[in-house]
């Protein structure tokens, strides 16, 4: 069963490796959805640091998946592929791409789809997926955060970073994060953050220290690599786990050994793209059901700093670059 479905679309392009520039609009065809798979009419589509890696040249898409950018994306189903059932063609979804969301149409597992959260539009649904996604597997399953203990979120007004906080926050967590400036530190408090640090001003170790009596955080979210790695480990508590998620500021760090033996530390981490259908599928099925009740119950919804069509998705980049935003940006399609 689908919906009419023109055989051409509207995508953006990785011209060749390089700024934002290199974005282009193209035509393309349509794509099928395959069996076990969901063909989306995108309505709109999230912008993560990934996409820019990828255009960069520095992150190429896994195996078998589409090159062009874009990992979340909302929007309609247009079609099901054979074996799909608990869908119907019209369904409001959002969906966890490997590729392809920078587009009209996009096909995607039906496992990694997930029913459009209640309330939300589909520009906020679109902010959910990769965001959700990353933080769920990295602070419940790679970090083990509890209710009652504290986390240390670093890029606490980014995509992942407010996103975290709500969720961290939901689960029963004391959170706290760094920022970039003061307006981003209010921000994060107004998410919920027990204590936001403005890293350009102040010594996230002191504050740590400070607020902890010395103790330290259970989890550490870290996105920044390099030197952050060795100042992580001075501010974590007994058994504490630390988490990376990206290497901002250097993929390589050197870390005292003996601190990591005497504290029982767990030094972790995970990428989320190249990971088979069945594991987002499980992922999925856990965010269903934790976490869109708490999005029903307003405990959680993204944060929109600003869309673009989908024809400025270069624009869009430089935005993400600039580093001024607090939130998501998302692009969309009309």
């Amino acid at each position: 069963m689908a919906e009419s479905v023109p055989p051409t679309m509207t995508v953006i392009e990785i011209s060749q490796p390089g700024g934002p520039q290199v974005l282009k609009p193209v035509q393309r065809p349509v794509p099928q959805a395959a069996t076990g798979e969901i063909l989306i009419r995108v309505s709109a589509a999230g912008v993560n640091r990934p996409d820019l890696l990828q255009r960069q040249g520095n992150y190429p898409p896994p195996p078998g998946a589409s090159d062009i950018p874009g990992l979340e994306v909302a929007g309609r189903i247009a079609a099901l592929g054979e074996g799909v059932t608990g869908f119907a063609v019209g369904d409001a979804v959002c969906a966890l791409l490997a590729g392809g969301g920078y587009a009209e149409y996009a096909a995607v597992p039906a496992v990694q789809c997930l029913p459009l959260p209640a309330g939300l539009s589909m520009i906020e649904a679109a902010a959910l997926p990769e965001t959700l996604f990353t933080c769920w597997t990295n602070l419940i399953d790679g970090g083990h955060l509890a209710a009652g203990q504290t986390v240390l979120i670093h890029g606490g007004s980014s995509g992942i970073g407010t996103t975290g906080i709500q969720l961290a926050k939901a689960l029963g967590a004391r959170v706290f994060v760094t920022a970039g400036s003061a307006e981003k530190c209010a921000a994060c408090r107004a998410l919920g953050a027990d204590l936001a640090i403005d890293y350009k001003t102040d010594d996230f170790v002191k504050a740590v220290k400070n607020a902890t009596d010395g103790k330290g955080v259970d989890v550490v979210l870290d996105m920044v690599g390099g030197d952050y790695v060795r100042r992580n480990i001075e501010i974590m508590a007994q058994g504490g786990r630390h988490v990376s998620i990206a290497s901002l500021a250097g993929a390589e760090a050197t870390i005292p050994i003996f601190r990591i033996m005497q504290k029982r530390l767990i030094l972790t981490g995970s990428t989320l793209r190249a990971r088979s259908a069945g594991e987002k599928g499980a992922i999925a099925a856990r965010l269903y059901e934790t976490v869109w009740p708490m999005i029903a119950a307003g405990r959680l919804k993204p944060l929109i700093h600003a869309t673009y069509p989908l024809v400025q998705a270069g624009e869009a980049h430089r935005a993400l670059e600039a580093g001024d935003h607090i939130g998501k940006i998302v692009l969309t399609i009309d």
